[in-house]
């Protein structure tokens, strides 16, 4: 496919990080279109009638995942790319169950979205049955399952975790830890 000839719309609440991308990827000849909410993206999904689309999981304390199926609704031959902070497994799988075609957590290169973009191959990482779970990292999968699970609205999170959600906010803010006790 030639990227010089798609439509792009980018779904993200982050007004600035949307603005770096929407130039990052216009420099590579995408037609870019933009929306901030659950509500501007869908619009912005019927006037623009979208080759691609750049989902953030996390719209303003909304899942984004719930965009996934009404997008495809109006443009079923869109490829959707879920790009997310809150990265974990259980959440790409989901996104990708849903119909997006790809999964990147953030930060991530304009190379690999432009990758995840155009290539139709999915790549899920292999967390093996020999890798040792840290605590940090169980309680990482475990603010996960229950993030996706109150579609990713942080304040439901954090009162189904019992914690301040500037707790939950700080915890999620971290990077991801690693597997494997080293």
């Amino acid at each position: 496919m030639n990227p010089h000839e798609m439509r792009l719309l980018i779904i993200d609440d982050d007004d600035a990080y949307r603005e770096v991308l929407s130039r990052s990827l216009g420099r590579r000849g995408f037609s870019v279109s933009l929306a901030g909410s659950l509500d501007e993206g869908l619009a912005a999904c019927r006037d623009h009638d979208p080759d691609y689309v750049l989902l953030d999981l996390n719209l303003d304390g909304q899942s984004g995942l719930s965009l996934i199926q009404p997008i495809l609704d109006l443009a079923p031959g869109a490829r959707i790319v879920v790009l997310t902070g809150y990265a974990s497994i259980q959440t790409a799988v989901g996104a990708l169950r849903l119909g997006a075609g790809h999964y990147l957590p953030k930060p991530a290169s304009v190379a690999d979205i432009v990758k995840a973009l155009l290539e139709d191959e999915v790549e899920i990482p292999d967390d093996g049955p020999d890798d040792r779970m840290t605590v940090r990292h169980l309680e990482w999968e475990y603010i996960q399952r229950m993030l996706a699970e109150h579609d990713g609205n942080i304040a439901a999170t954090a009162r189904a975790l019992k914690m301040h959600r500037r707790t939950l906010q700080r915890k999620l803010a971290k990077k991801r830890p690693l597997a494997i006790e080293v």
